[in-house]
């Protein structure tokens, strides 16, 4: 089976991993996969990027025309938005270049393509979700209320009245409105993203699947712990508590806020005996002002420095106040440390309460601090928890379970596409 991935990036971001993997994991498996991106990292030889500076310059510049749109509306929204407005006199090459394929997988991608060329495609398509872009308006991430917007289609009459501006979320949505005629595919890793597109008024009708993000068994493992924290000058002798994400503590969506008030709970005093360990940036000018010392690693960029990193930690403390199928959780659980997180959105597809870990009560510091306490102050438990833990990531995650998933799905998308053509 031959098939062409679509994503903005083959590295640079949680979703580009998740699509990458995927991409290798169906090669490994004896299937023709390959990656078109506006953004290529890696080296692989099937991962195509621009051409030409040509190509990325325009690239580029629908970027910049997307970023100039999007200031056009004043909203409380703090979420990346895309309205997708990128040039089409790109719109043919594309459709080409995925035309010999089987099938056309969709992931997460900014101005390319634009919505009326995804309209376009004649092959079957696939399209996996990383966040809530693909219903909502311009913005990924947004409440999921009963009020909200998505639900009930973007109205003149239903926009918040704390925004103002051009409504980049209403046009945006109406132009997916007019050029999606036709149902895709639609995977989310996570049953609450599933839940959100199938009470989406743009697609509640649509074939909508659960599938989780494949991940490397064989790289994110169990390894030493000494060595680990050897390799990144970690104390022996102390608990490590984990934190980490793109843009560490700067999106408040990851809940990096909530963490620390957790440790203020859990320490009120002065601990030499825990280090909170971030990862995903570096240490700022201004770090907060806690009684258990800080350890900023920097951006970890491969996997194996990852993997090392959560065999040196204790536990892996994930925060955040909405999540899809948060891939920090999967791969430490991978390696066999406990996860800490809410009980919100897609986090309890990733822990299983106490069986790899804990999970709190939205939101409350308090419960987060318990729960971080409750994995940490039993050795035997703890054991019980570091074993739950990696087979759990191996009889969900691991590639031999999730490929075939994505296998059937496609097949249903080209059986599908043959009884409309004919």
């Amino acid at each position: 089976m031959k098939i062409t991935h679509i994503s903005h990036s083959d590295l640079s971001g949680g979703a580009a991993r998740a699509a990458f993997r995927l991409h290798r994991a169906l090669q490994m498996s004896g299937h023709s996969s390959r990656m078109l991106v506006q953004k290529k990292v890696s080296d692989d030889l099937l991962v195509s990027g621009p051409k030409n500076y040509l190509e990325k310059f325009i690239s580029l510049a629908e970027i910049f025309l997307g970023e100039q749109y999007t200031r056009l509306q004043h909203t409380e929204n703090t979420a990346p938005h895309t309205p997708s407005c990128g040039f089409p006199f790109g719109a043919h090459s594309f459709l080409k270049e995925i035309s010999q394929s089987d099938v056309a997988h969709l992931h997460w991608f900014r101005e390319t393509p634009t919505l009326a060329t995804i309209g376009r495609i004649t092959e079957p398509v696939i399209w996996t979700l990383h966040d809530m872009w693909a219903f909502c308006g311009a913005e990924h991430y947004t409440s999921d209320n009963d009020s909200a917007r998505w639900r009930n289609g973007y109205t003149k009459n239903n926009r918040s009245g704390n925004d103002k501006g051009f409504d980049i979320d209403r046009w945006t949505w109406c132009r997916k409105k007019k050029h999606w005629q036709h149902p895709l595919h639609i995977i989310t890793p996570s049953n609450w993203l599933a839940e959100c597109a199938s009470q989406s008024a743009l697609m509640h009708s649509w074939p909508i699947h659960v599938i989780p993000n494949a991940l490397n068994i064989d790289v994110f493992k169990p390894l030493n712990k000494s060595y680990a924290r050897n390799v990144f000058n970690l104390p022996q002798d102390t608990n490590l508590i984990l934190f980490g994400a793109l843009k560490g503590g700067n999106d408040p969506r990851k809940g990096f806020s909530l963490l620390l008030s957790s440790l203020k709970k859990l320490f009120p005093s002065k601990s030499q005996k825990h280090i909170c360990v971030i990862f995903g940036e570096s240490k700022p000018e201004n770090p907060p002002n806690i009684n258990v010392p800080l350890h900023w690693t920097g951006p970890l960029t491969d996997e194996h420095s990852l993997a090392l990193l959560y065999n040196a930690a204790d536990v892996m403390v994930v925060p955040s106040r909405q999540e899809n199928l948060p891939q920090t959780g999967t791969e430490a659980q991978a390696c066999g440390c406990p996860v800490v997180a809410f009980n919100t959105t897609g986090l309890p597809d990733v822990v299983a309460h106490k069986e790899s870990g804990y999970l709190a009560h939205p939101f409350d510091p308090n419960d987060l601090a318990h729960g971080i306490q409750w994995v940490l102050n039993d050795k035997e438990r703890y054991n019980k928890l570091s074993d739950t833990a990696r087979t759990r990531a191996v009889t969900l995650w691991a590639p031999s379970v999730v490929v075939p998933q994505y296998i059937d799905i496609y097949q249903q998308a080209i059986e599908q596409q043959k009884r409309i053509s004919n």
